[in-house]
């Protein structure tokens, strides 16, 4: 399979890495060029629980220096930056090319829908751990699942042809006719742990030092999902409440990635999160107070950030 990455971060270089040594081909698009060049003369560096190496067999550039047709595209962008993702690499989108994403948060599918149809969008979750350690240096250790299926839930033989390549590739991937089951419980234990860690710049154990850091995850855990299930997707609550109370016992010192913005400067994935969720519960009149609050926390914390007015 011909594939092209968009958004070579950390996740995107882990699942490019992985593809591209198991025989597909990859190309890698981002904007860091320290990261690019680093995997143009060096190889990309994937160190995980087995081996540390390098892996060559693949190209990374720029948008604009991005050519050919490709079969799938993989979007790994922040949500913010779909659409001028998507915009900036229009010309290898062809009739037949299928765009997949494995990004966090709501309306991914909207923004990939501007420029690809229905039935070649591709919607997915996935918990694999990765981290930019460097400049073409990805660490990625323990293991994570991949589900995927159409965007409308209809199985097509590429989604199952997909599924397959990344399962080949060690990414542990199936077909799922649930997946919005596992997109809106995703979605439910970041607008919990992530929110709740930019406004407070917790680490995510540090959120069990009180018994209302807990108690407050639960209460958003409870009003997202509460949202899912009035839209008819058939959720586990208290299987979502297990692992929020598993993440915040064992991770300890992890900075979510909305924390990690915030330190940053950089802008949030606020707005697909909490944001798509208020939006959703206003549209059905569905009171969400405490993922409603923590959304005009973290936008307050963010407009001081040097980078808040970026365009996305």
């Amino acid at each position: 399979m011909n594939i092209t990455v968009v958004g070579a971060g950390a996740m995107g270089s882990l699942f490019g890495g992985l593809l591209a040594e198991s025989g597909h081909g990859v190309t890698l698009v981002d904007v860091n060029a320290a990261h690019l060049q680093a995997i143009e003369s060096h190889g990309l560096r994937l160190h995980n629980d087995q081996t540390d190496r390098h892996i060559r067999a693949l190209r990374a550039c720029r948008p604009d220096e991005a050519d050919g047709v490709p079969d799938l595209v993989l979007l790994f962008t922040k949500t913010l930056h779909t659409a001028r993702a998507l915009a900036g690499v229009a010309h290898l989108i062809g009739a037949e090319t299928h765009v997949l994403s494995l990004q966090n948060g709501l309306g991914n599918v909207e923004a990939i829908g501007q420029h690809v149809a229905m039935e070649r969008i591709l919607i997915g979750v996935t918990t694999w751990p990765a981290d930019l350690v460097g400049p073409g240096h990805v660490h990625s250790h323990g293991k994570g699942v991949v589900r995927l299926m159409s965007a409308d839930g209809r199985e097509r033989p590429f989604v199952a042809a997909v599924a397959r390549a990344l399962d080949e590739a060690g990414l542990a991937c199936t077909a799922d006719v649930a997946v919005w089951t596992a997109i809106w419980e995703k979605v439910a234990f970041n607008a919990a742990l992530n929110s709740i860690c930019a406004a407070t710049q917790c680490t995510v154990d540090q959120l069990g030092a009180v018994e209302d850091g807990q108690a407050l995850a639960f209460a958003i855990v409870d009003e997202v999902l509460a949202v899912a299930q009035a839209q008819g997707v058939a959720v586990q609550v208290d299987a979502c409440k297990a692992r929020v109370a598993d993440a915040i016992a064992r991770h300890v010192g992890h900075k979510p990635s909305m924390l990690q913005d915030v330190l940053a400067g950089r802008r949030t994935e606020i707005e697909a999160i909490n944001g798509a969720v208020v939006a959703a519960a206003a549209a059905r009149g569905i009171p969400v107070p405490c993922t409603r609050t923590l959304l005009q926390i973290v936008r307050l914390v963010q407009a001081r950030a040097p980078h808040s007015l970026e365009t996305p």
